[in-house]
């Protein structure tokens, strides 16, 4: 209600002069009734002009409100939302407060545990000290006390028990004596005997050319049975004893063990339906192994081809690989038994044995083990069929892996296991793992690698 009495109060202040002289010459020329009627309509002319400007100025202070309190709420969202902020950052805040709390509260615990343990490793190094101190005038005490015994001559009683323990070692020395010159009688005895064994297998095994010659010489008359052999003439009867007394060659090492051989070396074999070739015969434990492996120093390369393994390659008295043709020209006469010998780098002999089965060529020569004892972990797959590789003749690759290709040498792999006694000969001071890897080793599937010195491979009939 004041704003609009101050807008009457105002109002008119705004009308032009011109406007005021037309209306004073208008007044001054209209009567009295005309000018108060005229009067009344200015005053209302005056009323709605200032009306008007009164909405006009409401109007604009509506706007300018409206602005303002726009503003305002702008502000106060602003405000709202950074007190929000504020409030979650307080949050954060106290949490990690609490952790810091927490973390200070462990540390101060564990200080506590460090200066514990700090104060007990003291006292056990002090009583370490003591101990080491304890020790040292004992040690110097002893010394005193070996001084003074070799300066002073024993006493009669240590003087007796030294002769009497001189006496029972002489003695056990000799009842050792007596037993080794028994020990030596026995082995000339076995010796003579087996002179005498193999003199009676040469006789055995004369010719009976020779046999029946004496047989004439000696009985120069008619048979009871057949007819006057005069000595020098040939008969069918001297035909056949010669045939029955010089044997074919023998099918293995074995048989030439059976038949008097007892020198370990190279010898002529012909196993049935396969041609002869020359084999090294291992003379041991009571009979006769065929070698168709032996490894010793590396000078011989076993990164051989397809063919050389099949074949054989090598020198029988030295490093060589039998073939694998041969072998199973061997083994397909009957059940054999495989032994593996190795030794390390320290000169430490170990060795397996295995029942097997070895394939023909159109197998790849398959190989099939069955443990039988030995003193080595097992490192090759048993019950297993196990294909021969080489780098230029692999079947079995498996997910895009030639083994004998990055390994070296041709084996028996199982997919690409720790095992392979044909690899690059490598010794001890080769550490790196790619070089031991395709080296000569024995690699159980659980445990150590044994890096290989020597390797020997051989067959023995199983009767």
């Amino acid at each position: 209600m004041k704003i609009i009495l101050v807008f009457l109060f105002i109002a008119p202040l705004p009308f032009p002069a011109r406007a005021e002289k037309d209306f004073s010459s208008f007044d001054s020329a209209a009567s009295p009734e005309t000018k108060s009627r005229f009067a009344m309509l200015d005053d209302v002319r005056i009323l709605a002009n200032g009306l008007l400007q009164l909405g006009h100025g409401l109007k604009d202070f509506v706007h300018k409100t409206k602005g303002q309190m726009n503003d305002i709420f702008q502000k106060l969202y602003i405000f709202d939302r950074s007190f929000y902020e504020l409030s979650l950052q307080t949050s954060e805040i106290k949490e990690e407060e609490e952790q810091l709390r927490q973390t200070t509260a462990r540390l101060q615990i564990n200080n506590e545990e460090i200066k514990n343990l700090s104060q007990e490793m003291n006292s056990k190094i002090e009583d370490l000290i003591q101990n080491k101190i304890q020790l040292q005038e004992k040690v110097w005490g002893l010394e005193d006390k070996v001084t003074k015994l070799a300066i002073i001559q024993p006493s009669m009683q240590e003087t007796k028990e030294i002769s009497s323990l001189k006496a029972f070692v002489e003695q056990q020395d000799n009842h050792i004596k007596q037993l080794l010159k028994i020990v030596e009688d026995q082995h000339v005895q076995l010796d003579r005997q087996h002179n005498q064994i193999m003199e009676l297998e040469d006789k055995v095994q004369k010719p009976a050319l020779l046999l029946f010659s004496e047989f004439v010489t000696s009985h120069n008359t008619e048979g009871v049975n057949g007819p006057t052999i005069n000595p020098g003439q040939p008969s069918l009867l001297i035909c056949d004893c010669l045939l029955f007394a010089l044997p074919g060659p023998a099918p293995d090492c074995t048989a030439l063990y059976n038949r008097g051989t007892r020198s370990s070396g190279v010898y002529t074999i012909k196993p049935n339906s396969s041609e002869a070739f020359d084999v090294y015969c291992e003379m041991k434990f009571g009979s006769s192994w065929t070698v168709i492996q032996n490894r010793v120093d590396g000078s011989l390369d076993f990164n051989q081809t397809w063919d050389a393994y099949e074949n054989g390659f090598g020198d029988l008295n030295e490093e060589f690989w039998l073939g694998l043709n041969k072998t199973y020209s061997i083994t397909k006469q009957g059940d054999y038994i495989l032994r593996i010998e190795l030794q390390d780098w320290k000169d430490n002999k170990r060795h397996i044995e295995y029942a097997f089965s070895l394939g023909g060529p159109e197998t790849d020569y398959t190989l099939q083990l069955s443990r039988i004892s030995g003193s080595i972990p097992n490192a090759l797959p048993e019950q297993t069929e196990l294909r021969f590789s080489t780098a230029d003749h692999d079947m079995d690759v498996i997910n895009d892996f030639n083994c004998p290709e990055n390994y070296l040498g041709g084996w028996w792999h199982s997919e690409c296991e720790e095992t392979n006694l044909n690899g690059k000969y490598v010794a001890p001071r080769s550490r790196g793992r790619l070089d031991r890897r395709k080296g000569l080793y024995w690699k159980p599937k659980k445990g150590r690698y044994y890096l290989l010195k020597s390797t020997k491979i051989m067959i023995h009939p199983t009767d």
